[in-house]
């Protein structure tokens, strides 16, 4: 349940109250950006909100503050800003915006300082086309929703060439692999690197009978 305040709360019962969004999005250099789907520039929270901004949430609210776990919010590129008080195409492509945290507030625009705060989010990713850009935020529930650790499993869980790999790209050209032991093993000639458990019992476990020579330990190679 959100706290409002009771001047707040005071004019939205009476019906006075001249509502709007507004969204503060701060980039991990500290930039501060804001804007609001009001007609008119706004100051929210010690932070000037552009109308021109064509931002707007396309994430519907839960009785949480910020249900989705992802979600979108939409707005327009501005590449001729002077005041870097615009997002640009540049910006997006030097991943400014990556793990920016985004705050909505609604606002009475006829008394900023009476307001309310809806969600917060991170920015996950941004995309641009044309003029316009899509930014997906993450709620707090994307964080229940990480995986954390590694994953159990007869397969490899490292992708191909990267650090925990090891496999030189270059010495294997525009080749695939499909996370089996025997691939690591006889087309990479890695399998002192595979990540999985080869010998980890199967759904087909309870239809075996002992062979000699077979191993089913759980273990890793």
């Amino acid at each position: 349940m959100r706290a409002v305040e009771a001047a707040l709360a005071a004019r939205i019962e009476s019906g006075a109250a001249r509502l709007c969004h507004a969204w503060v999005l701060t980039r991990a250099d500290g930039t501060a950006m804001g804007f609001t789907d009001h007609d008119r520039d706004l100051t929210v929270a010690g932070t000037v909100c552009r109308a021109a901004s064509g931002w707007g949430a396309g994430a519907a609210e839960s009785e949480a503050g910020f249900g989705p776990g992802l979600a979108a919010a939409l707005g327009a590129l501005d590449d001729s800003s002077q005041d870097g008080a615009a997002i640009t195409a540049g910006d997006i492509e030097a991943g400014l915006y990556d793990g920016a945290q985004v705050v909505c507030r609604r606002v009475d625009w006829s008394a900023p300082d009476l307001l309310v705060e809806l969600w917060r989010a991170r920015v996950a990713r941004v995309s641009w086309t044309g003029q316009a850009f899509t930014a997906e935020l993450e709620g707090p529930a994307a964080d229940l929703e990480a995986m954390a650790g590694r994953t159990y499993a007869r397969s490899c869980d490292a992708t191909l060439g990267d650090g925990r790999c090891g496999v030189d790209l270059a010495a294997h050209p525009g080749a695939a692999c499909d996370r089996r032991w025997t691939t690591c093993r006889d087309t990479f000639a890695n399998a002192v690197n595979f990540r999985g458990f080869p010998t980890l019992p199967g759904e087909d476990f309870l239809t075996l009978y002992p062979a000699e020579g077979e191993v089913n330990d759980g273990g890793r190679r």
